[in-house]
């Protein structure tokens, strides 16, 4: 496991799930292309829109035609930043988790 996958590992699939709904519309369609279920992804975007300020996705009901999920300016101001504090983060201790996981059963 490298440093980068413990980072999403901790932050439960939110910032994953928020960069699919960005590209889908759906939050069902971004839940299917990470195999997680509909009820899943729908309580993490309920956490994620609690925890800031703004809401990060926004959500209509109305199935394929009317229905859909964005998000938001701040969403996507929150997912750039938490793109580049993994970047940050994984270049800071990579020499350090590299003597980590030598210690490791395979």
């Amino acid at each position: 496991m490298t440093v980068t996958e413990v980072i999403r590992a901790t932050f439960s699939g939110k910032a994953k799930l928020l960069g699919h709904i960005a590209e889908t519309g759906s939050i069902r369609e971004a839940a299917s292309r990470i195999g997680m279920s509909y009820m899943r992804a729908w309580t993490l975007v309920q956490t994620m829109n609690a925890c800031f300020r703004e809401p990060l996705v926004v959500a209509a009901r109305g199935g394929k035609e009317r229905g859909g999920a964005g998000v938001t300016p701040s969403g996507r101001k929150a997912l750039e930043l938490y793109r580049r504090m993994e970047k940050q983060s994984s270049t800071a201790v990579g020499g350090t988790w590299t003597q980590l996981r030598a210690l490791l059963k395979a």
